[in-house]
């Protein structure tokens, strides 16, 4: 059995479990609850050094590192692929989820996490914070809207780099900071064609 230790509202989590369910695979997912920092407790210390999730057990090989993990799903579970044969669009694929995690999500991510803290702890986000956060996004935003000018996923089928985004675009809706999302109009149908796929749909919806 598959167990997938994660929380639910986690991007990196979401990420994993929309492979999963693009792969139509069964999981078990065991809640390890951000808010009461369980992630720094020795058991999953043990699974994750660094302290933070998701990680995966799989039949007793365990991994960790939400890209490593999708990467390793898609070869080994059952189902359509989520990454091209052809080795030019693999990698473009590749190409896309490094974009991704150096130009995209460290800004998104500022922002994000600063909003999300403040409302942990009641308080208000800084302006100044969030502000750079969105700013620092938008170069990637531009370089994708153009990329997907033609085509309806970053390597033309649905694949991980798309998964990659998702987590991210999500929160910057949820948290009504999605404006350069939005006022792409390339980026933007993108975005509604992820979002609206049920994988995403119930990696969002995922229980404790």
């Amino acid at each position: 059995m598959l167990k997938v230790y994660g929380f639910p509202g986690s991007t990196c989590t979401r990420a994993v479990l929309c492979a999963l369910h693009e792969k139509g695979a069964p999981y078990e997912f065991v809640n390890v609850d951000l808010t009461k920092g369980e992630h720094k407790a020795p058991a999953h210390v043990a699974r994750q050094p660094f302290g933070v999730i998701p990680s995966i057990d799989h039949d007793g090989f365990t991994l960790y590192e939400s890209r490593a993990i999708t990467r390793y799903l898609d070869e080994v579970l059952p189902g359509a692929s989520l990454t091209p044969k052809d080795p030019k669009q693999r990698a473009m694929m590749e190409q896309w989820i490094s974009v991704e995690s150096s130009y995209f999500t460290p800004s998104a991510m500022k922002a994000i996490l600063n909003i999300w803290f403040a409302s942990l702890k009641g308080g208000q986000p800084d302006k100044d914070v969030v502000a750079a956060g969105v700013a620092g996004i938008v170069p990637a935003l531009d370089v994708l809207d153009r990329a997907l000018a033609d085509k309806e996923h970053l390597c033309g089928a649905f694949s991980l780099a798309d998964i990659a985004y998702a987590p991210y675009l999500q929160y910057l809706h949820d948290m009504g900071i999605a404006g350069g999302v939005t006022e792409r109009r390339h980026v933007a149908a993108w975005w509604a064609r992820v979002s609206a796929r049920p994988s995403w749909q119930k990696a969002i919806t995922q229980k404790v």
